[in-house]
């Protein structure tokens, strides 16, 4: 079975030399020299003023909502992973649905700001597919109101816009270094912040609200190991030769695919991609559940990635009009991508849609 996606992994000598160091130490968790290394490194590769290393991208994100002190209603995006919703409702948020961009699939600034009431507190948006958002309309918006604005980055890293990390956006950045993830860490996520005060808390907040002896605030366990630092270790010098990889991989798709049956979401100019994924739009989900269906029987995984709209989901008890996301989401399908995939692969793949379009 080709999968959707596949984790890259270094070799195996190159794992088991950092992870000789832990046997020298005996640090294995608590920020230790592996984990503070890569936080180092990533900034220096990113361009970032600061980067917090967690345990994975759905707790970066409500370390950020505790630490901006957000509560009452967030303006945030039905199409998303469910991490997004979750994270908003686990922390006592409302999360108020904004329809989407029918050109980026991220959330359509356009219509923000009908949705602010004197309870808006924050938005909360994901550049979908590592796709930028809108964001200086967002920061004026965000200015106008006096609200917080968080970034789920999940998708993103690598990514640029105008020249800079897409991590240095918004009050608060946080990314997915999850083993199917461009850059992964097997399980893992980060937290980047405008403001070092709110880093600082967040740090509190992510290690119990204590250093050593000395308690400063309440705090969960949110710290990740030494073991997922060496792996991120690993991985992040190769993080141009994976985006190189996946980008040839993009093209051919491109290159094959019938334009006239299919459509892709559109990137802002002054974006250098990651091609974390390639999402295909059909013309309507009949047409969508057949070639899934074909491409299971040819051995091929693909995902309805996003589907459901996360303003549908049946733990929620306010229903949000959210056309432009509802539809998308019957009709998109993410195909295999991945560093090593096969031509011969993608160009089947892309034969299939063509016959069935």
């Amino acid at each position: 079975m080709i999968n959707v996606t596949k984790s890259y992994l270094p070799p195996q000598s190159d794992y088991n030399r950092i992870i000789d160091s832990i046997w020298q130490n005996h640090h294995l968790t608590n920020r230790g020299p592996l984990v503070q290394k890569l936080e180092n490194d990533i900034c220096k590769k990113l361009g970032l003023e600061n980067l917090l290393f967690v345990s994975n991208g759905t707790i970066a994100m409500q370390l950020a909502i505790k630490a901006l002190n957000i509560i009452g209603e967030v303006i945030t995006t039905p199409f998303s992973y469910v991490a997004t919703t979750n994270s908003l409702l686990w922390e006592g948020c409302k999360p108020v649905f904004c329809d989407i961009s029918s050109e980026t699939f991220c959330i359509d600034s356009s219509k923000i700001e009908a949705l602010i009431t004197p309870r808006t507190t924050a938005i909360l948006a994901t550049h979908v597919y590592g796709i930028p958002c809108d964001v200086e309309q967002i920061e004026k918006i965000a200015l106008k109101h006096s609200l917080k604005v968080i970034y789920d980055a999940a998708h993103a890293f690598g990514v640029e816009y105008k020249g800079q990390s897409i991590f240095n956006y918004g009050d608060v950045s946080t990314c997915s270094f999850h083993a199917t993830k461009l850059f992964h860490t097997i399980e893992g996520g980060s937290v980047t912040a405008k403001d070092t005060e709110v880093l600082k808390l967040i740090n509190l907040y992510h290690s119990f609200g204590h250093i050593g002896d000395d308690y400063f605030t309440m705090g969960i366990n949110g710290k990740n190991c030494e073991f997922h630092a060496a792996m991120g270790l690993c991985n992040l010098p190769m993080l141009d030769l994976l985006i190189e990889a996946r980008a040839k991989r993009s093209d051919l798709y491109s290159s094959i695919l019938s334009k006239a049956a299919i459509t892709r979401p559109g990137m802002p100019e002054s974006t250098k991609y990651n091609y974390a994924y390639y999402p295909v739009v059909f013309e309507s989900e009949s047409i969508l559940l057949k070639a899934k269906e074909t491409f299971l029987k040819n051995e091929f995984n693909t995902r309805r990635y996003f589907y459901p709209s996360l303003n549908n989901l049946p733990f929620l008890t306010e229903h949000y009009s959210c056309p432009i996301s509802d539809d998308i989401s019957k009709r998109v399908l993410c195909l295999p991508m991945y560093f090593d995939l096969e031509e011969f692969h993608i160009e089947k793949i892309s034969k299939i849609i063509n016959s069935i379009v």
